[in-house]
């Protein structure tokens, strides 16, 4: 998976493509603290369109940007699911923790 973050008016954008699996962490963990640590981001927006899989682990992923930026006060955004990614988010409920645009 590559990750990579865009920045405007306080909000930070990361651009995933690739297998979202557990081989993406550290990439993933690197592009949003580099984002959580931006004292101008009021929001972080993950995009996925370019994302073709996702399992278990990226949804533990997701969680715990999600527990990390509610502990700093921003709000998490997922968009662009598709496919197959957007059915695995819909089956575990992540319309309830997340917005979607």
């Amino acid at each position: 998976m590559q990750a990579s973050t865009t920045s405007e008016n306080g909000e930070v954008t990361v651009r995933l493509s690739g297998r979202f699996d557990f081989s993406a962490h550290r990439a993933f963990r690197d592009a949003f603290e580099l984002a959580l640590a931006d004292a101008r981001a009021r929001s972080l927006t993950i995009d996925l369109g370019g994302v073709d899989y996702v399992d278990s682990s990226a949804l533990g992923m997701l969680l715990v940007l999600r527990e990390k930026a509610d502990a700093v006060g921003r709000s998490v955004a997922l968009t662009n699911a598709r496919g197959t990614v957007k059915q695995v988010l819909d089956i575990a409920n992540f319309r309830k923790l997340f917005t979607f645009v």
